[in-house]
Formats: C-alpha cells, sequence, structure tokens
C-alpha cells in the first residue's frame, strides 16, 4: 500500500504518472526497448522532449524572449553556473540570504564573484524572510539572486519583484504550484525532484538578452547559449528525468493548470496552518505573511515525543515528516502532488496524537511552574 510522502525531496509523484511509467518501461511505443533504454539521438525521443518542453512553456506562459533548458546537476550546480556565465558583466552580485538554501548560493557564487548580501535573515535564524524593502542594492552588480521559499525553513516572500534589475530566482521548491510571471525575471532555475519529476534535472527558464551577455571563454558545457544551441541536447542529458516530467506536465495540464494548482495548494497549507495555530502542543515560529506554502516546518513543544510523533505517524501510513537535520521538528511538503486527503490524514492524525500525549505535557508544565 502506497503512503502519503511528504517528503521535501525526491518528493511525491502523482500516482498515476507513476503507473503510466510502469506501464511503458519494459517497452516504450512498441520500440522494442524500454525507455531508459531510447538513445537521446532517435526521433523517437526527440519527439518525447519537444512535447515536453512545449507543455513545460505552454503551463508557464513562458514567453518568446525566454529560453527553457532541461540540464543535469540540479539546483546547486547552477549555485556555479549562473556567477561563471555573468560574472564578466560587473564582477559584482547581490545576493539575498534568507534561508540555508540562498546562503549556500552565496558562498558558492563566493567563489567565482564578488558578492554582496543585500539582505539577510540570518541573524534571526531564518525566522523572517527579508522584504524587498530592505534590499540594499548594489550599483553595479550582474545580478540579484534570491530563494522565494526556503525548503529547509518554511519561509517565502510571495509577491513577485519589480525591479529593473536581472533577477535570478531559485525556484526549487515552488515553481508549477501556482502561475508566474516569468518576463519578471532574467534568469529561474530549479530542481526537478519537487513539482516537476525525478531527482538528476534541472529546468532553467533564461531571457534571450540576458543569456546573449554570458560569458562567451567559458567550456562548451557551462555556457547557456551553448545548450540552447543544441536543444539541451549538448551531452547525454537525464533521459528518464526527462521523460517523466513530460508526463507530470501532462498531468498538470489535465488538471487544471497552475490557477487549479494554486487554489488546491493554499487550502491544503491553510487546513494544516490552522492545526497548528489552534494548538499550544505544535508550534510553528514562522511569521504568519511569510509561510510556505509548499514547505510546512512545525515542532511539537515537548521534543521528547518526536520519535514516538514519527513512528506512530509512519504506522499511519504518513511518510518522511522529520524535519531538517539542519533545522529539526517536522516537515510537511505538500506539493502538487500530494492530494488534499493526505493532508486531512494528517491533521486527523496530529490532533489524535495531542489528545493521545497532550495532558502529559500539561502536566510537565504545571510541574515546572510548581517549583
Amino acid at each position: 500500500m502506497r503512503g502519503w510522502n511528504f517528503s521535501a525531496g525526491p518528493a511525491a509523484i502523482p500516482e498515476e504518472v507513476i503507473q503510466e511509467v510502469k506501464n511503458e518501461l519494459l517497452e516504450f511505443k512498441d520500440s522494442g526497448t524500454s525507455i531508459i533504454e531510447v538513445s537521446h539521438r532517435t526521433d523517437l525521443y526527440s519527439e518525447l522532449a519537444f512535447e515536453a518542453k512545449q507543455d513545460f512553456i505552454e503551463i508557464l506562459n513562458i514567453p518568446e524572449s525566454h529560453e527553457v533548458l532541461f540540464l543535469q546537476g540540479g539546483a546547486t550546480h547552477q549555485f556555479s553556473m549562473i556567477p561563471l556565465n555573468f560574472k564578466n558583466l560587473k564582477g559584482n552580485a547581490d545576493y539575498v540570504v534568507s534561508g540555508t538554501w540562498s546562503k549556500k548560493a552565496a558562498v558558492e557564487a563566493e567563489k567565482l564573484i564578488n558578492v554582496n548580501v543585500i539582505a539577510s535573515s540570518e541573524g534571526s535564524n531564518f525566522s523572517n524572510f527579508p522584504q524587498y524593502e530592505e534590499w540594499k542594492f548594489s550599483n553595479d552588480s550582474a545580478y540579484v539572486h534570491f530563494c522565494p521559499n526556503e525548503t529547509m525553513q518554511g519561509i517565502a516572500i510571495h509577491e513577485a519583484p519589480n525591479f529593473k534589475k536581472h533577477i535570478v530566482a531559485d525556484m526549487t521548491s515552488v515553481i508549477l504550484s501556482e502561475p508566474l510571471d516569468v518576463k519578471d525575471y532574467s534568469l529561474i532555475y530549479a530542481g526537478a525532484q519537487k513539482n516537476i519529476g525525478p531527482a538528476g534535472l534541472a529546468v532553467v527558464i533564461i531571457s534571450k538578452d540576458f543569456m546573449n551577455l554570458a560569458n562567451k571563454d567559458l567550456p562548451k558545457i557551462l555556457q547557456y547559449a551553448e545548450h540552447s544551441k543544441a536543444d539541451s541536447m549538448l551531452n547525454t542529458p537525464p533521459t528518464f528525468s526527462w521523460y517523466v516530467a513530460g508526463k507530470v506536465f501532462k498531468w498538470i495540464k489535465r488538471s487544471g493548470g497552475l490557477e487549479y494548482f494554486q487554489k488546491l495548494n493554499r487550502k491544503k497549507a491553510e487546513l494544516l496552518y490552522e492545526c497548528l495555530d489552534s494548538s499550544d502542543f505544535y508550534l510553528n515560529k514562522i511569521e504568519k505573511n511569510q509561510r510556505s506554502i509548499m514547505n510546512i516546518t512545525f515542532n511539537l513543544s515537548n521534543e521528547r515525543l518526536n520519535e514516538t510523533f514519527l513512528e506512530e505517524s509512519k504506522s499511519k501510513n504518513l511518510l518522511n515528516l522529520k524535519g531538517h537535520a539542519l533545522v529539526g521538528g517536522m516537515r510537511a511538503s505538500i506539493y502538487n502532488a500530494m492530494p488534499l486527503e493526505g493532508v486531512e490524514q494528517l491533521v486527523q492524525f496530529m490532533k489524535e496524537f495531542e489528545s493521545k500525549h497532550g495532558w502529559a505535557y500539561v502536566k510537565e508544565r504545571l510541574k515546572k511552574l510548581q517549583r
């Protein structure tokens, strides 16, 4: 029996997509070979790849001013590839440090370009997201990098940027969860393993004008323009991940597109946050207007119950709720593939767990007050 997978990534993939993959795994479209054996140089795979790209463009309404690339290395590879390509513009780049992943991006970039941290919430242990009015832009930066949804901390900024700057965004854990005005960004990148498909693939949406400004003296494999010329097949791409991503894109279209998932995701998040806010047993430390819709973090007031919570939730088929080791506590990632029913099951369990163990917590607090 499949459980409810709340993993932050690799994350849940729609069950009907998994079933389609299962049916085609042994032999793909009468080719006599499995999809994992089909060469990326064949017409069969080229058609599949082109269709996936076109569906992605349609879903996000990506304008012709931007190119879409399917690359290897995940989002982490982009931490280095971006400064490598654009350090020739100014030699400086602005970074907003709002959580673990944006900090990692800044640290990697520092090896290649002069990084100006123009806003940071590290001093508050990333419990809030620096607001746009706090961003102190440099006069000579090549681009401004930020991560609108921090997977580990469960924190987000929900307003789109509106600056006359080259905006670069790590959207790994929020892409395809809601409509997006792509023209506001010079470059968007995302690892696939949240809302797109299996790990091993990174999707890059890049302004053609911005791409044309990039460093031409790099090895071809590190140049966005070279990947664009080769239709993302400069070398062997992650063929299976690309194939599954294409199926996920079709599932999104069949389901109602990004407007549908925006409503569904908000409904799921509201249900879970309501459970947290109505209880003293569970704690969410993020300011309400900056809470992530995709990654919901919380702690138990009595942390000695953490392992019990995880064991009992697993027995109810509620899986992968343990928070990241750097943050602790719990985390429920509720990407597109998590149905409302899964969140309802989690909320029901959390209420039952509180009823079962909450009195022990109250007694412990009373003892402390009496000392």
